[in-house]
C-alpha cells in the first residue's frame, strides 16, 4: 500500500472505516484509459483530481473530456484521476477515491448544478481543500455566487455540525477561487473570479 501524504488529514472523507488489508496486483494494475504511474517513478501518481457529479456532467461528459484533453495535451505526462476511468470492479469506491485525493498535487471540482446536493461530492470537496491541494475549479451552468450548501439540508440536520462547517469553508475556498467557466454548447470560457 502506497504512503499516505504527510498533508492528507487523518479522518479523510470521514466515511465507513477503510478495510487494512493489502491491495492485490488487479488492484494495482492501471486499469485502461487512465494514467497511473509506477509509485516510485513520480513523487505523486496523479497530477489532477477531478471531482464532479456524475448525474449532472455524465450526459455531456465534461468530466471525461477534461481527463481525456489533459492527457492528450500533455502527451501523458499529467495524470488525471477521474473515477469513472480510473477505477476497476472490485475496487473499494472509498479507498480508490480516498488514494486519489491523497495523491493528486491539483484538484479540478466541476460544480454543476446539484453539485451541493450530493454529500460524495462536498465530501470530497472538503478533503481536498483540508490537505491544501491547488482548487482549480470549473463552474458548469453555475455562478460561482451559487456554491452554497441548500438551506434545507442545514436545516433538516442532514449532516452533522461538523460536516456542515467542513462543506462551508470547502464552498467558501472554491466560491473565492478564480476559475474557468464551462458551457455545454460553446465549451470553456474565460476565467471567472
Amino acid at each position: 500500500m502506497r504512503a499516505r501524504c504527510p498533508s492528507m488529514p487523518s479522518v479523510l472523507l470521514r466515511w465507513p472505516p477503510m478495510s487494512r488489508r493489502p491491495m492485490t496486483s488487479r488492484i494495482n494494475a492501471p486499469p485502461s484509459g487512465c494514467a497511473r504511474a509506477p509509485p516510485h517513478q513520480y513523487s505523486y501518481p496523479y497530477d489532477v483530481f477531478i471531482n464532479h457529479r456524475g448525474a449532472d456532467t455524465r450526459h455531456t461528459a465534461v468530466a471525461r473530456l477534461l481527463h481525456d484533453r489533459l492527457l492528450q495535451l500533455s502527451g501523458g505526462r499529467v495524470r488525471p484521476f477521474l473515477d469513472s476511468a480510473c477505477m476497476r470492479p472490485g475496487d473499494r469506491l472509498v479507498r480508490r477515491i480516498g488514494e486519489g485525493i491523497a495523491q493528486c498535487k491539483v484538484a479540478v471540482p466541476i460544480f454543476s448544478r446539484n453539485y451541493v446536493a450530493s454529500e460524495f461530492c462536498l465530501r470530497e470537496l472538503a478533503a481536498l481543500v483540508e490537505a491544501r491541494k491547488l482548487i482549480v475549479p470549473v463552474f458548469y451552468g453555475v455562478k460561482p455566487s451559487a456554491l452554497a450548501l441548500p438551506p434545507a439540508a442545514v436545516e433538516s440536520n442532514a449532516y452533522a455540525p461538523r460536516d456542515v462547517e467542513r462543506f462551508a469553508a470547502a464552498l467558501r475556498e472554491a466560491r473565492f477561487t478564480v476559475g474557468l467557466a464551462y458551457d455545454p454548447d460553446t465549451g470553456f470560457a474565460d476565467s471567472v473570479s
